[in-house]
């Protein structure tokens, strides 16, 4: 089926929207990771209309300014103070008709001959109309009422729907045997008669251009709301002979408005049950629906595994074969193909190629993991460029940092980065190996194959191969806790293990020597002394407070 292009859509973005309770534009709340005129905009576009007009007037540099940025060729058109639908598309076809003949002007500006058309070129063809707040309504129903508009030479075609309870909505009023539309008539201007009609009008409708213009400049505030009515153009269509139809779709819930917070969560919850479906039927799997939400614009790949709490927005595009959750936060994320991701919250990121991530990790922007990488339990990362195979197994930070291929990174690790005003980068080459609880001082870098030992801040370049050690030799203080803090139960404990290992098979007379012993000064051997290293410090338990003491009495 050709679907003909209309010449103009029109989206209504100028009500208030009061019942949202909201300091927020109502258009401009979302659902699926899309503003609600966002969603209207996208159904636009895929119809290919030659424009595309948004009436703005509630908080209107907001809602321009989102506009905009959605879609940068939209035509902004402000409504005045005069209220209503009516008004909303006389301003729309007003700027429309102004946009057509400037184009015209154009043309022939450029040389081109238009038949002396130029002063009098208005906008010709059909004029679809949606609201800003009806989310779920798609471009293939208006691409159905299109091709039924333009095969039945429709001057009007309306979209409608029955609900259980239409209170609130307009009533579409038909004649009698042919079905065609008489008018819409609104709830506050309905008789009881007309206010049992299960029909409603879903605010969605296809003009002829030229009926829509002559229509427009007929149009009053004769009725209950004091508004210019979009609906009496349906009347005044019938009336000069055009043909008015309806196609009704029974799919409620895309062409339901909403009007506050509860009729939003029903429709995002809508909204994701038909992406989620949608998605299973193309390959993947999802666990738990019920826990799982998908934003509109996030791209799944065949045989992707999604697990119980799995959060996926913005452009997140996940590879074959890669499983995520459960418990997951992704946020414009690209996961390729068999990579794991198990409880982390990730943002601006890219996980490599049968990469793992978590449990427990945090992805800050810039983070770039390698294929067959690994960012594990409990690692914050960002900025950071991690190679082929290389992984940070647990408890660190690395930030504005770049690691080479197949290198570790030891537990409790930290990239200092930070000094105050500036950040610096780190950088560690291929198959390096740093040991645990290391400090990297910023900027440094760690050389292809070297090795850093644990506890080491590393201050300056380690060159490849090379050992970077920091720490001085470790040495034993015997009987300093029995010594220092005498009657805490560590040193109970202390005097009876070594009574154990002491003592046993001993004389009573030897074991009194060792208890003295034990109480007395202990000689402490220092610990050899490292080249490039400085010298250790001596013992502080074995001089008096206040410094050293010679053998003459100076100090």
């Amino acid at each position: 089926m050709t679907v003909p292009r209309p010449a103009a859509v029109v989206v209504l973005a100028a009500g208030e929207g009061t019942r949202m309770r909201s300091a927020t534009p109502k258009v401009l709340h979302e659902l699926g990771g899309r503003s609600m005129v966002g969603h209207a905009l996208a159904a636009a576009r895929a119809l290919e209309p030659g424009r595309v007009a948004v009436v703005v007037r509630h908080e209107r540099e907001r809602v321009a300014a989102h506009v905009l940025e959605v879609d940068a060729d939209a035509l902004l058109v402000d409504q005045d103070d005069v209220p209503g639908t009516g008004r909303a598309v006389q301003v729309a076809m007003t700027a429309l008709d102004a946009a057509a003949q400037a184009a015209t002007a154009d043309v022939v500006a450029a040389g081109h001959d238009v038949g002396g058309a130029a002063a009098g070129s208005v906008l010709d063809g059909a004029v679809v109309v949606v609201a800003g707040d009806v989310p779920l309504l798609d471009a293939g129903t208006l691409e159905q009422m299109l091709a039924a508009h333009a095969a039945d030479g429709n001057a009007v075609t309306v979209l409608t729907t029955e609900v259980p309870d239409p209170t609130g909505y307009g009533r579409i009023l038909r004649e009698p045997g042919t079905g065609d539309v008489l008018g819409i008539v609104e709830e506050k201007d309905a008789t009881d008669e007309q206010r049992a009609v299960a029909e409603i009008n879903t605010s969605v409708y296809v003009f002829d251009a030229a009926v829509l213009r002559s229509a427009l400049a007929r149009l009053g505030r004769d009725n209950a709301q004091g508004e210019v009515y979009l609906t009496d153009v349906l009347a005044i269509a019938r009336g000069d002979g055009g043909r008015v139809r309806a196609l009704r779709t029974d799919d409620r819930l895309s062409v339901e408005g909403v009007n506050d917070r509860v009729q939003l969560a029903v429709l995002r919850a809508e909204l994701n049950r038909r992406l989620l479906e949608d998605w299973m039927r193309a390959g993947v799997t999802v666990v738990d629906p019920a826990t799982t939400w998908v934003d509109v614009d996030v791209d799944l790949a065949r045989d992707v595994t999604l697990l119980p709490n799995v959060q996926l927005h913005g452009a997140t595009s996940i590879g074959e074969g890669a499983t995520i959750g459960p418990d997951t936060t992704l946020t414009d994320v690209e996961v390729r193909a068999g990579a794991t991701v198990v409880r982390t919250h990730g943002s601006l990121s890219v996980i490599g190629e049968g990469a793992t991530v978590g449990p427990f990790a945090y992805l800050r922007p810039g983070t770039e993991l390698g294929a067959d990488g690994k960012i594990g339990t409990f690692v914050e990362t960002k900025n950071t460029q991690i190679g082929t195979g290389s992984k940070i197994p647990h408890l660190s930070y690395v930030g504005d940092a770049t690691i080479g291929e197949h290198s570790n990174i030891g537990a409790a690790s930290v990239t200092v980065n930070y000094d105050g005003v500036n950040k610096h980068r780190t950088v560690i080459g291929s198959h390096a190996r740093t040991g645990s609880d290391n400090m990297f001082v910023a900027p440094v870098v760690v050389g292809d194959g070297a090795y850093t030992g644990a506890g080491t801040v590393v201050r300056r370049d380690v060159p490849p191969g090379a050992l970077a050690v920091s720490a001085g030799s470790q040495r034993n203080i015997e009987g300093w806790v029995q010594r220092s803090r005498a009657g805490t139960a560590a040193a109970e404990a202390a005097a009876k293990a070594r009574g154990t290992r002491d003592v046993a098979g001993l004389s009573p007379q030897a074991r009194a020597e060792r208890e003295r012993a034990a109480t007395a000064a202990i000689p402490v051997t220092p610990p050899p002394h490292l080249p490039g290293q400085p010298a250790q410090l001596d013992d502080p338990t074995d001089a008096p407070a206040g410094g050293t003491t010679n053998e003459d009495g100076t100090r």
